[in-house]
């Protein structure tokens, strides 16, 4: 049986840190943030829990986020994760094989779809509330190419 490989997905944090998060992410071998990050420190408290991966969001701008792509693949065992901010923005080469997973955030309303063999993973927010909607990470883990997520909800009581 293959390995077991958790992986912490995040998206939509504009700034904020919450420590519930941080908590719900704990455990993870590799924390992804699906953009809109906010700044530095953000990717900074992430990368003492696990390594980060990120992709840039539309509210991500300044020097600090000049070197962060608009988009990222990630293998995970033998799974391939696409990572991207606004999922409307997807464009996948039709003469590749498609990702196991896509990762995007940009809305605030978590979510897990299959479509067509593809996982679509959004992993809410967990930066500041917007409307009525949850606050959220992702935990996924992948075996072998098998990817299973699992939405979050944190700190629902906090503005």
């Amino acid at each position: 049986m293959p390995r077991e490989h958790r992986v912490g997905v995040i998206s939509d944090t504009h700034g904020l840190v919450r420590p519930e998060a941080l908590a719900a992410l704990a455990g993870s071998e590799l924390i992804l943030h699906a953009g809109d990050i906010g700044g530095p420190e953000v990717l900074a408290a992430l990368a003492a829990i696990a390594p980060v991966t990120a992709v840039r969001g539309n509210n991500d701008h300044g020097r600090w986020a000049d070197g962060l792509p608009e988009r990222a693949t990630v293998r995970v065992a033998d799974a391939t994760l696409f990572m991207l901010h606004d999922v409307k923005e997807l464009e996948l080469d039709p003469g590749a094989p498609p990702p196991t997973a896509v990762v995007a955030g940009h809305s605030h309303r978590p979510g897990i779809r299959e479509q067509g063999g593809v996982l679509y993973l959004n992993p809410g927010s967990a930066g500041p509330r917007r409307f009525k909607l949850p606050l959220s990470v992702a935990r996924v883990v992948v075996r072998g190419a098998a990817v299973m997520a699992e939405i979050v909800e944190i700190g629902n009581r906090a503005p």
